[in-house]
């Protein structure tokens, strides 16, 4: 194939999959917080944090890692600034202590930090800005969770040369050149080693929070339920539960650290997962499996270009679509069986409402898994939706790109319905 597009894809996979410490949305506004007490030097006195839509219903519901079980824009903002790692960008909070938790929660009872909604804006946003003593600080992160485009002390910006916020842009990976049939070439082209430490980082880190998910009663425990049901431990309800049983202790403030797609580690955990499972039920040989991975990420990764990172429409959908055509790619099946997947799954549970971060993204997980799984079965028997009916188009690419814009797009209105429901408006 190509070698740009081959380069293109390992640099999306490394630059991607990328550890991270609960919740993304409130981690990112953990990590704003910490960057700004980098840079102003203390804690602030005071700070108000300025959020879209998006951010406020992402981090309304869910509990912030290691924070005594805290919820909050103003937690994850003060936990970030008290105890949070800057370097370690998404891993913000892996150091947190208990006096960094007990300080969180002095100055959140303080009323150290005010908390704003903001329109107009990305769907994506967070400004803070913070005052101690007569310096002042200014952070705005926009577009991608780690995206800094602008970074303040006192009116002077310090975003300059390689670290200004357009020029990390340019330099990021080509998403555009992500299509079905040439992901489907480079998982079979791929030399696994070009990928092999990012690949068995995401196996290993969301295995281990789906066997706490598993092992312990976090949040409504969908995981557990399915296994606990009736044929759960047939090979589909075990991909079903081990990807849903990772959120569960994710989204109720489990402290181990998850790798990452398109942003969200639900979504990560989503799309590895059931390769993992389905690859220890049938034997395949490791680097097979994550060759099958390379393929589920890059699938996953190929649909949100066309949604973005934050919308009404639930990531998980992407991811198990992404995850079944790693399984499909793993036992053999053709490139025309993964385009039926997609086809499939795309036009029956695409669309799927996210209205926050919170337990029931476990179970929207466990129903997106399995409808993907059903539209492998499916497409396996050539039985495959045809173009016209709905958003079923001529061409694998075209039917992408249309569901796309129907998440991106089509409902925006939704999302502000969502939000207005929340906030009981």
């Amino acid at each position: 194939m190509d070698r740009k597009i081959y380069d293109t894809y390992v640099a999306l996979i490394r630059s991607e999959l990328t550890m991270a410490t609960g919740c993304t949305e409130p981690i990112a506004i953990a990590y704003a917080g910490a960057k700004l007490r980098e840079v102003l030097g203390q804690i602030p006195e005071h700070c108000t944090v300025f959020c879209s839509g998006n951010m406020v219903k992402n981090v309304f519901a869910v509990t912030v890692p290691n924070s005594g079980g805290a919820r909050g824009i103003d937690t994850a903002a003060l936990l970030g600034m008290v105890g949070g790692d800057p370097d370690a960008v998404l891993d913000v909070l892996h150091a947190v202590t208990e006096e960094h938790i007990a300080q969180t929660h002095k100055l959140v009872d303080a009323g150290v930090c005010d908390c704003e909604l903001v329109e107009g804006v990305a769907n994506l946003y967070i400004r803070i800005e913070a005052e101690a003593g007569d310096d002042r600080a200014l952070i705005e992160i926009k577009d991608y969770h780690t995206k800094i485009t602008r970074l303040e002390k006192n009116g002077v910006s310090l975003l300059t040369g390689a670290a200004d916020a357009e020029a990390a842009a340019a330099a990021a990976p080509d998403k555009s050149l992500l299509n079905l049939r040439d992901i489907y070439a480079f998982a079979k082209e791929l030399n696994v080693d070009d990928v092999r430490e990012t690949l068995t980082r995401q196996i290993a880190c969301n295995r281990t929070i789906a066997e706490e998910g598993l092992k312990h009663p976090w949040g409504a425990e969908v995981g557990r339920s399915i296994l606990e049901g009736e044929n759960g431990d047939s090979l589909v309800n075990r991909a079903r539960a081990w990807a849903a049983a990772g959120s569960d202790a994710r989204m109720n403030g489990c402290p181990l650290p998850v790798v990452i797609n398109s942003g969200s580690g639900n979504q990560g955990i989503t799309v590895s997962m059931p390769v993992m499972i389905y690859a220890k039920e049938y034997g395949i040989a490791e680097d097979d499996m994550l060759r099958a991975l390379a393929l589920a990420n890059l699938v996953a990764l190929h649909q949100k270009r066309y949604i973005g990172s934050l919308s009404a429409y639930c990531g998980s959908v992407s991811a198990a679509t992404g995850a079944a055509c790693g399984v499909a790619y793993m036992l053999g099946e053709s490139f025309e069986v993964i385009c039926g997947i997609v086809t499939n799954t795309l036009n029956t549970v695409g669309g799927m409402v996210c209205d926050g971060a919170k337990s029931s993204c476990a179970s929207k997980i466990a129903t997106a898994v399995g409808m993907a799984l059903l539209a492998l079965d499916m497409s396996r028997k050539k039985r495959v939706f045809k173009p016209g009916e709905g958003l079923v188009k001529d061409d694998i690419e075209d039917t992408i790109a249309a569901v796309g814009r129907m998440g991106r797009e089509g409902m925006k209105s939704t999302d502000v319905e969502i939000l207005k429901i929340m906030l009981g408006k």
